[in-house]
């Protein structure tokens, strides 16, 4: 157990110290120590005689006690009688202590805006090029795949397909489905207007094909594949589990990334079919019953009306969106760093990614696809 003595002389204070000074037995004494910050002063002794066993954690406590005193100073601890390794033990917790922890000076008004504004343009500018590079290295594997069918991992892209695409066919239709009835029933109140209701059909047939089908399959996908592929991953990299694969000469890329980006493709255009069927079905019971467009009628119209051009724009866009959110997804889950609040950071800033550069290329096919005359 940890004890000492305090007495108070003409010359200087005197700590004595007794028994074992360890980090099991110094709990005891910190409270009682800390009452004596007041009353020692420069030139105070600390008497090692009775002391017992001294390891870092009861110099350290010392080392406290002298730092907070009247005094302010460990530096010249006297000591007192002999002991095995009090001296060398306190001189080397006096040169561990850093010192007082300050906030960092940061400047302030407009040089701190603009210091913020580039410190955040820099990061996303090394953001973009580790992402670029990580594109490229999936690139590599994918062809390397393609060439050598016999290093695709099947039961894990069966596996992906199966959680990541088959799974989310449910929401994916569900919420296409109020979509088309959505668009179906302001175009038909909206149209209805000037007397042109019937163009409804176009309407649901042109946004739903064109559009809707593909971008809501994508920012679903976004949402809820792209944060379990970034969790998974991280979660691996956190428990050291890729560094293990990579002694065992398995490359993470052809066991994690691969299986990831080859079920995506597939099952994202499958998605965003459904998605689309879902849509119109939902359009079509708005016309069918808000305008008494029998089914047969509205899918005559569109067969007739909508060039069939428009079902192709929306599919051509779901690999490209398959391929990005897949990138995005391991890249940010490779990394994630040895904490939980890394692994949080970069789910977060997984689907925030992929949810922007689904906006942005969809902006981008559709001044194209305008260009081309689609």
């Amino acid at each position: 157990m940890a004890t000492f003595d305090f007495r108070e002389d003409d010359r200087a204070p005197v700590l004595a110290l007794s028994g074992d000074w360890t980090v099991d037995t110094i709990a005891s004494a910190e409270a009682e120590l800390r009452a004596l910050t007041e009353k020692l002063k420069a030139g105070a002794v600390v008497d090692v005689s009775a002391l017992g066993r001294f390891d870092v954690a009861g110099a350290y406590l010392i080392d406290r006690t002298f730092r907070e005193s009247a005094a302010g100073d460990s530096s010249r601890i006297a000591i007192r009688g002999q002991h095995v390794n009090a001296l060398k033990l306190l001189e080397t917790a006096r040169k561990a202590y850093g010192g007082a922890l300050t906030e960092p000076d940061r400047p302030r008004g407009l040089t701190g805006f603009l210091e913020q504004v580039g410190r955040a343009m820099a990061a996303i500018g090394e953001e973009i090029i580790q992402t670029v590079g990580f594109f490229g290295e999936t690139l590599v594997v994918f062809g390397r795949q393609l060439l050598e069918p016999r290093r695709i991992r099947w039961t894990s892209l069966v596996h992906v397909m199966e959680t990541a695409g088959l799974n989310a066919l449910p929401i994916v239709m569900m919420l296409s489905f109020f979509i088309g009835l959505v668009v179906a029933y302001l175009g038909a109140r909206i149209l209805g207007d000037f007397g042109a209701s019937v163009f409804t059909v176009e309407l649901v047939a042109f946004s739903m094909m064109r559009e809707f089908g593909v971008v809501i399959t994508a920012v679903l996908l976004a949402g809820r594949t792209n944060s379990a592929f970034t969790a998974e991953i991280g979660a691996m990299k956190m428990r050291q589990e890729i560094d293990a694969m990579r002694v065992m000469e398995i490359d993470p890329m052809d066991a994690l990334v691969a299986p990831r980006v080859f079920a995506m493709l597939i099952m994202t255009p499958i998605l965003t079919f459904a998605a689309t069927m879902a849509g119109i079905l939902g359009g079509m019971l708005v016309c069918w019953s808000a305008l008494d467009v029998s089914p047969a009628m509205f899918f005559a119209r569109i067969s007739e009306v909508v060039p069939s051009q428009h079902f192709w724009v929306g599919m051509v866009k779901a690999p490209v969106f398959a391929v990005v959110l897949a990138v995005i997804a391991c890249k940010q889950g490779l990394s994630v760093g040895g904490d939980v609040g890394s692994l949080g950071k970069r789910v977060t800033t997984s689907v925030v990614q992929a949810i922007f550069m689904i906006i942005l290329l969809d902006a981008l096919f559709a001044l194209w696809f305008l260009e081309m005359d689609w």
